[in-house]
């Protein structure tokens, strides 16, 4: 397929009378890059495809930042760069419900497709059904294998039920695999300064807490429901 874009690309140029006036080297330039943009928009769409964002339209670019919400701009545009995936490091988002943190998340998400890594996500209730199914049909060691090797993990609105036995063991099994070696997004309406009580089991807690936020980035959302604020507006 790349061979027919730069084939329209040799087109256009024999077309566009500007283009005839430069050099050999220019317009050969010209032809790569149209290649190397191609390529890219469709790495981005397997890695957007695989990644099913709960919001899909969600970016950096359409972050927010009113005084209420106490989102720092400079924060924002320090993990766009992605650092924290090439360190391993990970992120807490937290808020009331309404905040903005599954947009955020999904933000952050797609930013680090830009960049070049796998960042699927998936709601906390839905994890844990994967590892219902997984626990009953015999993958389950196949399935932290997989989650093992992505880059970004989200995990989405962690943290609306205490958790049970098994589940708290599926949670720890996560970032065991990856502490250290990969990079995990969660958000949750419970301050991360609790996170260690709604856990339950204190040894499990204790393992969880320190893989996953020893090394985190931490952003609460603050300010009312923008949901709510949103449908008020429409009316």
């Amino acid at each position: 397929m790349a061979p027919f874009i730069a084939r329209c690309e040799q087109k256009v140029q024999q077309k566009d009378p500007e283009t005839q006036k430069l050099a050999f080297d220019e317009r050969m330039g010209m032809l790569i890059d149209a290649q190397w943009l191609y390529r890219e928009n469709k790495r981005l769409d397997r890695a957007l495809k695989e990644a099913k964002l709960r919001i899909s339209s969600a970016c950096i670019e359409g972050i927010d930042y009113p005084p209420r919400r106490e989102l720092e701009k400079a924060t924002v545009r320090q993990l766009a760069t992605c650092r924290w995936v090439e360190e391993h490091q990970n992120i807490a988002i937290t808020g009331a419900t309404g905040a903005g943190k599954t947009y955020v998340a999904c933000a952050l998400a797609q930013q680090a497709c830009r960049k070049g890594f796998r960042a699927p996500y998936r709601r906390a209730t839905r994890l844990n059904e994967e590892f219902t199914l997984a626990h009953a049909d015999g993958t389950y060691v196949n399935l932290l294998a997989r989650f093992a090797r992505i880059d970004v993990l989200v995990i989405d609105a962690w943290g609306l039920a205490p958790p049970r036995d098994q589940e708290r063991r599926d949670l720890l099994e996560i970032p065991e695999d990856r502490s250290g070696t990969r990079s995990t997004v969660i958000t949750s309406q419970v301050p991360t300064t609790k996170w260690h009580d709604h856990i339950g089991d204190p040894t499990v807690a204790d393992a969880v807490c320190d893989r996953l936020l020893h090394n985190a980035h931490r952003l609460v959302l603050k300010g009312p429901s923008r949901r709510k604020e949103a449908s008020e507006s429409d009316k």
